[in-house]
């Protein structure tokens, strides 16, 4: 099935995330890195930005992360997840360094997007353009006024068709000596 006939057969379900669901998004995060990143990224640097990715399962305890679902030969399948943050940290997992895990103030701070990650069987079927609206709606709702991401250089495109502006790039080195680069991006709601 090529991406316009699963665009048109597919029919995208939502939910939030639990605990349960811990082992499937890791395998879907482990995927979607490996595969996704392939056109934008060498390999040396796939590995150094899986420093700053993974589960961050206080998005899992603050409600805030999503699974996206599809029937696909008559059995319901992961093809996403993502979600976005209350707290102040941008991006990584529970492990990455640097962490203020605070809540920010609606008032005055920006909500994040947070460990967006599509199947690399189902990227350009609007599963990631989901996961944003479903971000930005639920920090709207919040009460906040802008909402920021950490970007790859693979998920800067999307960012940018939906409206987010650059407002840093960082370049980090890696253990292995391989460049990471994270691109800040606002978004007003």
């Amino acid at each position: 099935m090529d991406i316009l006939e699963k665009q048109r057969a597919l029919k995208l379900s939502h939910r939030l995330a639990t605990r349960d669901d811990q082992p499937a998004i890791i395998k879907l995060m482990h995927a979607a890195i490996s595969q996704n990143m392939k056109p934008f990224l060498s390999s040396a640097e796939i590995e150094a930005a899986q420093e700053t990715m993974g589960l961050d399962t206080s998005l899992l305890e603050d409600q805030s992360y999503f699974i996206v679902e599809t029937e696909h030969k008559n059995n319901i399948i992961m093809v996403g997840c993502g979600g976005w943050g209350k707290r102040k940290t941008l991006y990584g997992s529970d492990e990455t360094i640097g962490r203020d895990d605070r809540f920010s103030d609606p008032t005055v701070d920006p909500a994040r997007i947070r460990a967006m990650y599509t199947h690399p069987d189902w990227i350009r079927c609007g599963v990631g353009t989901l996961l944003l609206d479903l971000g930005e709606k639920a920090a709207r709702d919040a009460g906040f006024k802008s909402i920021e991401l950490g970007a790859t250089l693979s998920g800067e495109p999307l960012y940018l068709a939906r409206g987010y502006i650059e407002s840093n790039r960082e370049t980090q080195i890696a253990a292995n000596g391989s460049e990471n680069i994270i691109i800040t991006m606002l978004k007003r709601l």
